[in-house]
Order: structure tokens, then C-alpha cells, then sequence
């Protein structure tokens, strides 16, 4: 009898037992729980500067231009001396929806190229958009333009114009910065001219224009260089732009350095200048397209294209 209480006794211990979870294996439990906790909300501070530090900002971007100069007469030596490509440097300022676009004066260059035969001519030629400032509103879809034309400013107001942006599986890193590929294509407007002679000739043409952007999301606010904001889902750190077989003339830019300290009260719309709309500025253009073919002159067999 005394043998059957005793494995009675001993065959409902261990059940009690298993009942039970061990002490040590439920503080385990809990101080695991509690890192965990604690690695989670420290990886959420960590995140937050650095999401602060895109808000606001600046990019310095290079942009290089090929330059596409011909001398009909095949002066050699005069050929030779045309420079191939010009490069600037521009800046966009950005903030919450808003961004500033302009350009920097680099080592003591200006918006100039000039060559000359050693003979005494000398031949200058402006680069498009070298002195332009351009305000985007990216929120509102607004962009107002400061453009200067035969030595006067005009500001002109327009709509942000969107193009049909394609993004491919490519990505590479720039200034430390995951970027992704998309490509577009427009149609340009361009303008041959011809001075042959002393007489000049305009001949309209139409460009389709590859165009090939970087952008990282990991600035947001749709920014990027010149007229190309409002476009894709980041910012835009690369942009190489194919002006077509017709202009012959191929463009880039590229950002050069990324910097968070920026004065937020110079982002605001320009307004030295003449107000105009495209249109009247369009009327513009062409009237002083006109009276310089008309005054014109200088080397025979000099061929420019204008891009509209």
C-alpha cells in the first residue's frame, strides 16, 4: 500500500512540474523583448536627423555642353581653334515644395565662349540659359522664369509642362546617394542659321531630344536641373540630354556637391524684369531674330544653331 502512494506521489510531480515555466527562461524572455524594444526606437532616432537633412537644401550641379561651331570656308587653322565644349556651374536651392534655379559664377568665367584667328576677328558666342533664374513652385505646378533677351530681362510666369518619364531597372550610387534610371523624349524646336557671305538664312528644324535622368528618392520633392522639376518621384542628380540629330549638340549636368545649409528666404519667385507670357515672350524672340538677320553680316559661311 505503501508502494502504491509512492509511485502515486511520484507520477503526478513531474506533471505539476511541466506545469510551470522556469523562472530563469521567463526573465530571458522578457529582457530579450525589451532590446528589441530598445534597438527599434533607436533606429527610429537615428532616421530622423537624417530625414531632416533633405528637406531643405542645396546642389551644386556642372553642366557641359557640346559645342557643334562650323566654318563652311574649312579654314583649318581657324577650326582647330573652336573650342568643342563649355562648361558652367548652376545651383538649385530647395525647400518643402519649392526650389530656385540660377547660376554660379565659376573662377572667373562668364557666360561667354570667344576664339579668335590671331588676325584680329574675334568670334563670341552666349550659352543658352546662362544667365537664367527659374523659381518652380513644385506643389502649386508653377514656374516663373527670369530670361534675359538682347540685354533685358523679361519674367515670364508658365505651368509646369510634365513629360512621359519611363524608369528602367538600372541603379547606381551618386554623392552617396541610390539613384535610379528613367528616360523620356520631346520634341525641340531649333533654328539654323547661315551667314554666308555677309547674308543671313533661317532654316527651321525639329529635333527629337533623348533624354536620360538619375534620381534618388531619397531627396524628395520632384527637384532637379533647369526646367526638368516637377518630373519624377525624387530629386534629379544626373540628366544627359541628346538634342537630336539635326542640332548635333548634346548637353549634360551632374551634381557635383550636395549641401543642407541654404538661406530658405532666397527661394522666392524673381521679379526684375519685364512681365510677359510665353507667348509675348516667344514674339519677342522672333522679332529680334529678324532685325539681327536683317543688321547682319560678318565671316561668310558661319553656320550657328539656335535652339528655341
Amino acid at each position: 500500500m505503501g508502494l502504491i502512494r509512492l509511485l502515486t506521489f511520484i507520477n503526478v510531480k513531474p506533471r505539476w512540474l511541466n506545469l510551470c515555466r522556469p523562472p530563469g527562461e521567463l526573465a530571458l524572455s522578457k529582457q530579450f523583448l525589451f532590446m528589441k524594444r530598445l534597438l527599434i526606437a533607436s533606429a527610429m532616432l537615428i532616421a530622423i536627423p537624417s530625414l531632416a537633412q533633405v528637406k531643405d537644401g542645396k546642389i551644386l550641379y556642372e553642366r557641359t555642353m557640346q559645342l557643334q561651331i562650323r566654318i563652311a570656308d574649312d579654314n583649318p587653322a581657324m577650326q582647330n581653334m573652336i573650342p568643342k565644349e563649355r562648361k558652367d556651374k548652376f545651383e538649385l536651392l530647395f525647400t518643402e515644395g519649392k526650389s530656385l534655379w540660377q547660376p554660379v559664377e565659376d573662377d572667373g568665367q562668364n557666360d561667354e565662349t570667344a576664339f579668335g584667328d590671331g588676325s584680329g576677328m574675334r568670334m563670341v558666342f552666349r550659352m543658352p540659359g546662362s544667365n537664367d533664374v527659374v523659381f518652380h513652385n513644385i506643389t502649386e505646378g508653377k514656374k516663373v522664369e527670369q530670361r534675359e533677351l538682347a540685354e533685358k530681362n523679361y519674367i515670364i510666369t508658365d505651368s509646369i509642362r510634365k513629360l512621359n518619364w519611363k524608369v528602367v531597372g538600372e541603379t547606381k550610387v551618386i554623392l552617396g546617394h541610390n539613384c535610379m534610371k528613367a528616360t523620356s523624349q520631346r520634341m525641340q524646336e531649333s533654328f539654323r542659321m547661315t551667314m554666308d557671305n555677309g547674308e543671313a538664312k533661317r532654316e527651321k528644324v525639329m529635333d527629337t531630344m533623348n533624354i536620360v535622368a538619375w534620381f534618388t528618392s531619397e531627396i524628395p520633392g520632384s527637384f532637379g536641373p533647369d526646367m526638368y522639376q516637377g518630373q519624377l518621384p525624387g530629386t534629379i542628380l544626373e540628366l544627359e540630354i541628346n538634342n537630336g540629330t539635326n542640332s548635333g549638340r548634346n548637353s549634360s549636368f551632374k551634381a557635383v556637391e550636395i549641401s543642407p545649409k541654404i538661406d530658405i528666404a532666397k527661394v522666392k519667385e524673381p521679379s526684375k524684369g519685364k512681365k510677359s507670357t510665353p507667348e509675348e515672350f516667344a514674339k519677342e524672340r522672333e522679332k529680334m531674330m529678324q532685325e539681327m538677320m536683317q543688321n547682319g553680316g560678318g565671316p561668310g559661311g558661319m553656320r550657328i544653331n539656335i535652339r528655341n
